[in-house]
């Protein structure tokens, strides 16, 4: 068993409107970091985990997710699931909390178009 207390966590600021709150597991199988945006991300194009899925659970507010095409809107409660490979975007003023298999690192993720 693992326990990360809040006073652990690392904040990165992926942009202007993006803050990540990694909880650092040191496990490479999976990881979870609390999301914050309020606008866009990425700020133009889309974005693309090349190894992870990334599972996504709306802790409050709203938004929508364009994946390859497909808009869906969500809110507090939704649970959002991206597949590898899959191209996409963020929008919206929310809070969400994300895992990643395996766990997430920045060289798989890339920003496309």
């Amino acid at each position: 068993m693992k326990l990360i207390r809040k006073n652990q966590t690392k904040e990165f600021k992926n942009s202007d409107q993006c803050l990540a709150i990694e909880y650092p597991l040191g496990d490479k199988d999976i990881n979870g970091a609390v999301i914050k945006l309020n606008g866009r991300y990425p700020d133009k194009g889309r974005v693309v985990n090349t190894v992870c899925k990334e599972m996504a659970y709306i802790i409050k507010g709203t938004g929508k997710l364009v994946v390859e095409g497909q808009e869906v809107n969500f809110s507090e409660g939704d649970l959002i699931l991206i597949d590898k490979n899959e191209k996409y975007y963020w929008q919206g003023n929310f809070e969400i909390f994300t895992t990643c298999v395996p766990a997430w690192y920045p060289q798989q993720h890339k920003t496309v178009d």
